[in-house]
């Protein structure tokens, strides 16, 4: 009697886990090919594809934060680099993170509490986003989603064994990928704390924590000599922190997300789902919005695995609801019906949210194209033309799709980034790019959108001779824009030479585009 009663629990459980892992994984793939990766994520591929010593090399000068999840894409990479393999590893990721989030709300309350959180957290266009992106920040909402679970199955455990090994290890390598991870430490000390662990408990979660803060010590050293790849995040106010509530709670319509927000509310008084959860969402965010007022450096993606609290305490609250309402009418309500009634409720907040979904999925969504600069380029420059990149960061698009620019003159570098341990390139001096430009009479410069405004003044000599030579001994001759990235042909300037820019394509055969 007692093994006919528990198997239909084990299967219920595996459900609850496995159906939003496998929603999730639909949720990805849809759409994955988007035509064209951005800015970041040609870093990725570009970078992932270099030797082992030559990323190593590269992450003493840049990006060390990201140097472990470098050294897991070119694993990845190299069985098939393209657009869509660069995308999987955080497809898979988001999968096992709805997973983990429905096997949190399984241990942590009951099975449909875990089948609702981990839908819902499928359901969610901030996670289909980033289940969609070439960098590391789904892997990291898995790891510390993991770490979440290894935590609480320790303190169900009684606090002893190897089971805080374990939650150790899975914490430090989540850090590894992404250094700001290591703030999921103050929710896990928050939870303890609202839980009265003993002190022993305290112990044993004080030795894994401190072998996992050892490993990424480094890793911070190191980060910490390259600021200022940030220095361009602006400190956070009141709206960022509204804008990622919404994230948190299925996206901005406004239905969907008060009626979220009164069942977090709801949620936070279901005990011990809250005490675990509810820091979780909360703390991460809170503390590095209080350090970015000094420091700047918050980014919602930088607490995206705050996102697995929210989805666990709304379906806490809707669990705490049913059962309150089943109480007050004398039913029971652990029916299959409630079950599927939660889950129809899901169902239809992400069809309400369809249109941010697809939205998601289109290349406008993100800052830039670098297939449609490409493209641009491969209509327009031919083989043996002199190109100017204006900033050298704009070599990006060439990196990332060299066909469009196959065989360019590219008269600024010195020696690849590859070989350089940079990611763009080194590029040569004043003096040398001077004698590289005095024998050109037509120059082609892709040029980001600031690069062309007068009140932009570059720090670095070599740029300042890149805007000095186009301002004042080229005039431009014809132009065009695609994905924010300009595409401008310019002459020398000779005295009574008066072209305009844009208009009609030149008249010495240059193929427009179009658009």
């Amino acid at each position: 009697m007692v093994c006919a009663r528990s198997r239909p629990t084990r299967r219920t459980e595996v459900l609850a886990v496995t159906v939003p892992a496998a929603v999730m994984l639909a949720v990805g793939l849809w759409g994955l090919d988007r035509g064209g990766m951005w800015r970041d994520e040609a870093v990725t591929f570009q970078v992932a594809r270099r030797t082992v010593p030559q990323i190593w090399r590269l992450l003493h000068g840049v990006d060390a934060v990201h140097g472990l999840y470098y050294l897991v894409m070119h694993a990845v990479l190299a069985v098939r680099p393209g657009e869509v393999v660069l995308r999987l590893p955080s497809v898979c990721a988001a999968a096992a993170a709805a997973g983990l989030v429905a096997a949190l709300g399984v241990r942590l309350a009951r099975p449909r509490v875990g089948l609702w959180a981990g839908l819902l957290y499928a359901a969610t266009p901030l996670a289909g986003h980033y289940a969609q992106e070439g960098r590391s920040y789904a892997l990291v909402a898995a790891g510390a989603a993991g770490a979440t679970l290894l935590l609480v199955r320790a303190l169900d455990g009684g606090g002893a064994g190897r089971g805080w090994w374990a939650y150790g290890g899975v914490l430090a390598a989540t850090c590894l990928l992404h250094e700001l991870a290591v703030l999921v430490l103050c929710a896990h000390a928050i939870t303890l704390a609202l839980l009265r662990a003993p002190r022993a408990v305290w112990r044993r979660w004080s030795r894994p924590t401190g072998a996992a803060v050892a490993v990424l010590l480094p890793l911070v050293l190191a980060s910490r000599r390259q600021s200022r790849q940030v220095e361009w995040l602006p400190a956070p106010d009141w709206e960022s922190a509204e804008r990622l509530l919404r994230g948190f709670t299925a996206g901005p319509d406004g239905s969907v997300f008060w009626g979220c927000v009164t069942l977090m509310a709801v949620g936070l008084l279901s005990g011990r789902t809250a005490a675990v959860m509810a820091p979780v969402m909360l703390a991460p965010p809170a503390v590095l919005m209080l350090t970015s007022q000094v420091m700047p450096l918050y980014h919602e993606r930088y607490v995206l695995y705050a996102l697995a609290g929210a989805p666990l305490l709304i379906a806490a609250g809707a669990d705490l609801v049913v059962r309150r309402l089943g109480a007050l009418a004398g039913r029971s309500s652990r029916s299959r019906a409630v079950t599927a009634a939660g889950v129809l409720a899901v169902t239809l907040v992400f069809v309400q949210l369809l249109p941010l979904h697809r939205y998601y999925r289109t290349p406008a969504h993100r800052a830039d194209n670098l297939a449609a600069v490409s493209a641009l380029a491969a209509g327009e420059i031919r083989p043996g033309d002199p190109v100017l990149f204006l900033p050298a960061l704009g070599r990006r698009a060439a990196l990332a799709y060299p066909e469009g620019f196959r065989g360019v003159r590219d008269l600024a570098l010195g020696a690849p980034g590859a070989r350089s341990g940079t990611l763009y390139g080194r590029e040569v001096g004043p003096r040398e790019l001077q004698r590289r430009l005095a024998g050109v009479d037509r120059l082609w410069v892709v040029a980001e959108p600031y690069a062309l405004r007068s009140r932009w003044f570059p720090g670095d000599p070599t740029e300042r001779l890149k805007l000095v030579a186009v301002e004042e001994r080229f005039i431009p001759r014809w132009e065009r824009e695609r994905s924010g990235v300009t595409l401008r042909l310019y002459v020398r300037r000779s005295p009574g030479t008066t072209a305009p820019t844009g208009g009609s394509p030149p008249s010495d055969g240059l193929r427009g585009s179009g658009g």
